[in-house]
């Protein structure tokens, strides 16, 4: 396992992250990463990427508390993983803490009987789940503009 104390204080801030984040996801049950990449709807090798500290693939802020529930992070892993975060992509993090919390819906579809429909059908549901996230802007742009501030 690679907990904070143990990765080299060398090595970049992204990088630092990045190991933080393979270590606790190497320290889950196998299926961790298959349902991370489905619980942010990208693929298992998205997942690779934002996990291995030779990429430069930077973790998506959007994904940070998704990821820190599905891999159900320790408080001080937490903690050194949002430290170097910070550090690695200064005033990002200001985003996560005004975020509105997320909920988690299942659902169950029809087998298509083709591996190419069943990708398009799922790719429909999650285009319609990603616009109605999209909606928070809007609504709080309104609500914004109703109470007489600005967007």
């Amino acid at each position: 396992m690679t907990s904070p104390e143990t990765i080299p204080t060398d090595i970049s801030p992204l990088a630092t992250y990045k190991a933080i984040l393979r270590g606790v996801i190497e320290n889950r049950p196998s299926g961790t990463r298959q349902r991370l990449a489905e619980a942010i709807g990208k693929n298992r090798s998205f997942i690779s990427q934002i996990i291995n500290p030779a990429y430069a693939t930077p973790v998506p802020v959007q994904h940070l508390e998704t990821i820190f529930h599905v891999c159900h992070f320790a408080p001080p892993e937490r903690q050194a993983f949002l430290n170097a975060y910070q550090a690695a992509h200064p005033g990002r993090l200001e985003v996560v803490d005004t975020e509105r919390p997320m909920r988690r819906l299942v659902i169950e579809l029809p087998d298509f009987g083709s591996p190419d429909l069943n990708a398009r059908a799922d790719h429909i549901v999650l285009g319609v789940a990603r616009g109605l996230v999209s909606l928070i802007a809007t609504n709080d742009d309104e609500e914004a503009e109703t109470l007489g501030g600005s967007p």
